[in-house]
């Protein structure tokens, strides 16, 4: 059996590029964890993106080799929740969430809450909202008005509902911010925050302020690492100057469920993913 970390690396950087996974990867990556001091590591499949294209099994069978437990879905590559459930079940994977963005009209909502519930997905995010929503307050309402009558449809469907925070939502709107005006709106009952710490600390914030401010109210987080200001360029956790540990503890004695790694652009995914996994098993 394989021992060291840097022929676990080679492997998986091996293995994806021949678009094959060595059965050995995930020995050798299990074989090298380190003692955990959180029970599971979720990554949002974005960070991956463009090796699933390329690979779709190989590269879910890595990312579960090098010790991702939970995964929150961006797409699911024209394959429906049969396929899917029996891909994850392979490797030990779940799926407690995923991004879908806001659709045209409430209605539209009931197709694509049906196909979370056959993923048995437990959260459906908005991950994004386009510059109609973001530049008055009255946008802002509109928006929350929106999440609210999402929320309240999952909440029927039997799933929970959340927004995932970018920078923008901390830009001035007169004497607020849209995501003041946004978190003030929405019915804390249907819409959850999933809080991307990188996001908010890029925008200024404090996250440990922010959980404190919203309690209760931030079931997910997305996990990458900010540098040092004023770039704050993105960096895989543990590479940065963010406090994940203190955070999490935090996040968790206020309702946190679920944190996912992420990286919106890594040079190279996989390795981006084992890194930020393997800083995390020390959290």
């Amino acid at each position: 059996m394989l021992t060291t970390r840097r022929e676990v690396l080679r492997l998986l950087a091996a293995g994806v590029a021949n678009g094959t996974l060595l059965p050995r990867v995930a020995m050798a990556a299990r074989a090298t964890a380190r003692s955990a001091r959180i029970e599971r590591v979720g990554l949002q499949l974005s960070t991956v993106r463009k090796a699933l294209v390329k690979d779709l099994e190989g590269t879910i069978a890595a990312v579960a080799a090098v010790g991702i437990h939970e995964l929150e879905f961006a797409g699911y590559y024209n394959k429906p929740p049969v396929w899917w459930r029996g891909l994850l079940k392979r490797h030990g994977l779940t799926a407690p969430s995923t991004h879908i963005a806001l659709p045209a009209k409430d209605d539209d909502w009931m197709p694509l809450l049906a196909q979370a519930k056959a993923m048995e997905h437990n959260w459906v995010i908005v991950p994004v909202v386009g510059q109609e929503f973001r530049s008055s307050a009255d946008g802002w309402k509109r928006l929350a008005d929106r999440l609210n009558a999402g929320g309240m449809l999952a909440r029927q469907a039997g799933l929970n509902f959340g927004y995932h925070n970018h920078d923008f939502e901390f830009a001035p709107i007169g004497k607020t911010t849209g995501y003041e005006i946004l978190t003030t709106n929405t019915d804390k009952a249907h819409v959850d925050l999933e809080l991307d710490l990188y996001w908010a600390v890029k925008a200024g914030q404090d996250p440990l302020a922010m959980i404190k401010r919203w309690s209760g109210r931030y079931t997910c987080f997305h996990m990458k690492d900010a540098g040092p200001p004023p770039e704050r360029a993105m960096l895989d956790v543990g590479a940065g100057t963010i406090d994940f540990p203190e955070i999490l503890a935090a996040g968790r004695a206020q309702g946190l469920k679920h944190w996912f790694i992420e990286h919106d652009e890594p040079k190279d995914a996989l390795l981006s993913v084992q890194a930020s996994a393997a800083a995390m098993l020390n959290y």
